[in-house]
């Protein structure tokens, strides 16, 4: 259920029906938009909410049929904004482009690849200090010293720092270090694993899972806000599908249709999606043109040597040499880079 205010109610009015209901037994949402406040319902038998109706300064009480409340935009009309730092806000009038390695292989590694960043105006520098691998033969990271090594290109050169969480024992370290916690595709329907993430003061990006409907993505950002934590950014890379000439199939619709039913902003990893480094430009500015908040980006100072996504990363001549045209594209829909 929602209870719609009306546009005069006070700050008393709001308050009195949120104490009613959370007397009542629900956990409530209070949501200020521009002209009138909404106050989201959660627990069992919500219809016991209809009894607002009565109550001074409530508009109307309307059910709601999706299952996910807190990350719909049925509970939250308006956009939300998830403000890592000043000038890193997604889902604000800047794209913001996060780039960097795919694994942390070494300190020269990482800091040739975070000069670049910086130099080229970019605030966020990705580098895997885990990776989940599909064989187990693969190279899994060096965790922590990888951490440590993010910690130190960040101070040096200014940057924020995104790395991905396998699991609790992980996200303990990746928590403390990082300043975005990234949870991958194979984990996004590894619910106890939310349920962690929504208990760290960390903004978190979702990505999508590798078969997940935009529903199940969805619920799965709710595993995350129904336990404490609303910075969520949504993060579409790729879904799979019978076509097999690229690595997965980029579900750009995703955009639109996410921004209708969900107030989080929406980022793009065309790396992943596209498995190859000469399709990631071109959907990378495809990804900006339909509106998303954000692109992630893998980019090596050698490619060819890469231990992980050697084939689908930039090198750091073409990552500079495609920041140009994303910016163009972004004036182009009304945004700035």
């Amino acid at each position: 259920m929602i209870v719609v205010m009306s546009k005069d109610a006070t700050p008393e009015d709001i308050n009195r029906v949120a104490d009613w209901l959370t007397a009542e037994g629900f956990r409530v949402h209070i949501s200020s938009g521009v002209e009138r406040t909404i106050i989201g319902v959660i627990g069992e038998n919500t219809e016991r909410a209809v009894g607002a109706a009565t109550m001074p300064a409530v508009d109307q009480v309307v059910p709601v049929q999706r299952p996910y409340k807190l990350v719909g935009r049925d509970f939250h009309p308006d956009d939300s904004q998830i403000r890592v730092r000043d000038d890193v806000v997604f889902g604000g009038p800047r794209v913001i482009v996060m780039a960097g390695p795919c694994a942390v292989e070494s300190r020269e590694q990482v800091m040739e690849a975070a000069e670049t960043v910086a130099r080229l105006g970019l605030s966020v520098l990705r580098g895997g200090a885990y990776k989940p691998r599909t064989s187990p033969y693969s190279f899994q990271g060096l965790g922590l010293e990888g951490l440590k090594i993010l910690a130190e290109a960040r101070e040096r050169y200014g940057l924020l720092i995104i790395t991905e969480a396998v699991d609790e024992a992980s996200l303990r370290h990746v928590a403390e270090w990082a300043d975005i916690v990234q949870i991958g595709a194979r984990n996004m329907q590894n619910f106890e694993l939310l349920k962690r993430v929504g208990q760290v003061n960390r903004p978190v990006l979702l990505k999508r899972g590798l078969s997940a409907t935009i529903d199940e993505w969805l619920m799965a950002a709710e595993y995350i806000a129904a336990h404490g934590n609303p910075n969520i950014i949504l993060c579409e890379r790729g879904i799979r599908t019978y076509e097999t000439k690229t690595r997965n199939t980029l579900d750009l619709s995703a955009v639109p249709v996410v921004k209708q039913l969900s107030h989080l902003p929406v980022v793009i990893d065309p790396s992943h999606a596209t498995g190859q480094w000469s399709w990631v430009a071109p959907m990378a500015r495809a990804a900006v043109a339909a509106g998303a908040d954000g692109l992630l980006i893998e980019a090596h100072p050698r490619p060819e040597e890469a231990l992980s996504d050697g084939p689908q990363s930039l090198n750091l001549t073409r990552l500079a040499a495609l920041i140009p045209s994303l910016r163009t594209v972004a004036e182009a829909v009304g945004r700035t880079l």
